[in-house]
Formats: C-alpha cells, sequence, structure tokens
C-alpha cells in the first residue's frame, strides 16, 4: 500500500479508539497532508545549501501525490532537486533499498550523502546505511538505541549549512 493509504488507515484507527466520530474529521485531517508548511528556516536552509553549489533532495516514505503537493505548499519546489519516493523501490524505511535509492539517483557513495532527518529511526537507520547524518532534534529527544548512530544532532536546520558547507 501506499503511504496516503497507510496514514488513512492509521488516522480511521485512531479515531474509532478514542471514539471520535465527527463527520468530515477524517478527510479533513488527510488534507491538511496535503498543505504542509515547512518550518520557518527551511526556505534559507536550502538556499544557503543550493549555493553552496551542493544538490538537495527529499528522501521520503510519502506517496508522490503527497511529496509533491507537500513541496508546492510549503514553495521549496525551486529549491529541491529531486523529490524520491520509496515508492520507486516498493519499501518503506529504514529497509536499506531505500537509501540506496539516493546513491543511484546521485551517482555517489553513500559517504559522500549529508542525510537530515528529524525522525531519530531514519536518522540512525542512514548512519547504519554509511550515510552522514545529521539529526535535527528540534524536541530534544533522548537517543534512540538502534543500530548507527547520526554524526552530529541539531535543534534547528538553520545550522546545518556551516556544519555540511564546512565539509566540502
Amino acid at each position: 500500500m501506499d503511504f496516503w493509504q497507510v496514514t488513512s488507515d492509521a488516522l480511521e484507527f485512531a479515531l474509532e479508539t478514542l471514539a471520535i466520530d465527527k463527520p468530515g474529521l477524517r478527510n479533513r485531517l488527510m488534507n491538511l497532508y496535503l498543505t504542509l508548511d515547512a518550518f520557518p528556516e527551511v526556505p534559507d536552509t536550502l538556499e544557503r545549501l543550493k549555493k553552496a553549489g551542493l544538490r538537495t533532495a527529499i528522501l521520503s516514505n510519502g506517496s508522490p501525490k503527497m511529496l509533491d503537493a507537500a513541496v508546492k505548499a510549503a514553495e521549496i519546489d525551486a529549491l529541491v532537486d529531486e523529490v524520491l519516493s520509496v515508492e520507486t523501490v516498493g519499501v518503506y524505511k529504514p529497509h536499506p533499498k531505500v537509501y540506496q535509492l539516493a546513491v543511484d539517483r546521485f551517482g555517489i557513495p553513500a559517504a559522500a550523502i549529508a542525510y537530515q532527518s528529524s525522525n531519530a529511526w531514519d536518522a540512525y537507520a542512514a548512519s547504519a546505511y554509511g550515510m552522514q547524518v545529521v539529526w535535527c532534534n528540534r524536541y530534544g529527544q533522548q537517543p534512540e538505541r538502534l543500530p548507527g548512530k547520526p554524526d552530529r544532532s541539531v535543534r534547528s536546520l538553520a545550522e546545518l549549512p556551516r556544519l555540511v558547507i564546512a565539509n566540502i
């Protein structure tokens, strides 16, 4: 199933579990996924990375429809070179085939990719795959006990350019 369907099923389950029966709520909440804003620092961060000559990409479990809508809603489409969906490889993160998708698309080794995620499990999996990882730990979560370990942790992606650009 694509991520849109998985998300819809999970939301339906949550609404049923919490005994929330409000007509139209499920559809309203699902449609919010198509209008998500980026965090405030994201456009400037992407712009700085692009000006430094770096290529940018999104690698997501999201379906192409969800990703296209989110990128347009956040108004970052001109700042992102590639939008990669797991649908291309038919498995979800943290499966290694997903991280290989970025390696194949850019034609560079995993160690040459700077990977950022706000999901600890995703950051750890990308690290275990061999990528250089910055975990955006906005809320000060405790590190997880998983294979791999992010190279750096930041509270905001505004910190990212000085870390990434310094390494090129």
